[in-house]
């Protein structure tokens, strides 16, 4: 399911729409805090191809399947 929507809070807050229509805020620090600084989260885009987002012009991006799973939207199978 494809990340439809990406709106910046502050920080390293984001809230996510996907295209089924769930939208959840969520703070990404853990997942991009150690590839992208604080003064570049506001490079954040969505790339409408493959619905991930991006950052740094690509150089960083988070594909939406591990988007929806840090949400909490899917569940991670891995844990047990």
């Amino acid at each position: 399911m494809r990340l439809q929507h990406v709106e910046h809070q502050e920080g390293y807050r984001f809230v996510l729409t996907f295209e089924n229509g769930a939208r959840r805020e969520v703070d990404l620090e853990d997942l991009i805090g150690q590839h992208v600084a604080l003064d570049e989260v506001q490079t954040a885009r969505l790339d409408p191809e493959w619905g991930c987002l991006e950052f740094l012009d690509g150089r960083v991006d988070i594909e939406p399947k591990t988007l929806l799973r840090y949400a909490g939207l899917i569940e991670d199978k891995r844990a047990a």
